[in-house]
């Protein structure tokens, strides 16, 4: 405890965002990647994304409050945009067993639903590593949100 309150006498905010993602996200612009997975997230030729994702995270910006701007691929790509620092969240129907889990940070999940073949899936969506303000923030803010299961 003491050595919490001698970095916090400094400066220095525990959870960290290295990058200050959070900071930067706040009253500018929330970068989001969308992959398609129906009813999750879909992307739709020029028009802004659809899903229970992407309603999400309209509803998250507005409390930072920021402007989204979206940006479409596949996983392989928006998780490498992640990485790179490029996008803040990727969206795409990702569950818990994400193999993209071992490059990129994840939320805790938000969402179950069980899908055709009767097997239950927990979902969560991908933020950039070590940025744990911002994903304590997202995961607050959907630890607070009804889901629906689709």
């Amino acid at each position: 405890m003491l050595a919490a309150g001698l970095l916090t006498g400094c400066g220095i905010s525990i959870p960290a965002d290295p990058e200050g993602t959070l900071e930067r996200v706040r009253d500018g612009h929330l970068r989001v990647g969308v992959s398609t997975n129906a009813p999750w997230a879909e992307t739709r030729d020029g028009a802004e994304p659809a899903g229970i994702e992407p309603d999400l995270v309209r509803k998250f910006a507005a409390t930072l409050p920021a402007r989204i701007q979206w940006s479409e691929g596949g996983e392989q790509k928006l998780v490498d945009e992640l990485k790179r620092g490029n996008l803040d969240i990727v969206l795409g129907g990702l569950t818990k067993d994400t193999p993209w889990a071992e490059k990129v940070a994840v939320t805790a999940p938000y969402a179950e639903a069980t899908d055709e073949h009767g097997e239950t899936h927990k979902h969560v969506m991908a933020t950039p590593p070590g940025e744990n303000a911002f994903l304590l923030e997202l995961e607050k803010f959907l630890a607070r949100q009804e889901v629906v299961q689709p």
